[in-house]
């Protein structure tokens, strides 16, 4: 399996923001109906994938169940990876299947989860909430 450490171009991180989802705070639009609420989580994380490899990624935002995130090249739908990311209380590692693929390369992932990262999940999205608030960011 080789590495590949392709970061997401500048010229796409234009792109990155849907026009209908705020720039910092709570993620989301608020006509969709949602699960959970997303949080920014503008972090560096790497994917390691059975059928692509290692592959570097920008994630986007984060919620207690998946996290949506920026590759440099495609992934297959469907398939299970692992994620490592950097949490504001430390790094995790956490299983996720690729649920979709919009338009510039931006993925959302659903986490495989079990009861400890689920924890740890909640810990860091509460976290990341108050946080957004403090700064007056919606």
């Amino acid at each position: 399996m080789s590495a590949r450490h392709r970061w997401p171009s500048p010229e796409k991180d234009k792109y990155l923001e849907p026009p209908n989802q705020p720039a910092a705070g709570l993620a989301g639009d608020t006509s969709e109906a949602r699960r959970k609420p997303r949080f920014k989580l503008a972090v560096d994380i790497s994917i390691h994938s059975q059928s692509c490899g290692l592959l570097k990624g920008r994630a986007l935002d984060i919620s207690e169940i998946g996290i949506g995130v920026v590759l440099g090249e495609d992934i297959p739908v469907g398939e299970v990876v692992k994620l490592n990311i950097p949490l504001p209380s430390g790094p995790v590692t956490i299983c996720a299947t690729v649920r979709q693929r919009s338009s510039f390369f931006r993925y959302g992932f659903e986490f495989v989860e079990s009861n400890s990262v689920r924890e740890i999940l909640e810990s860091a999205c509460r976290q990341l909430a108050v946080q957004q608030a403090a700064s007056g960011r919606p």
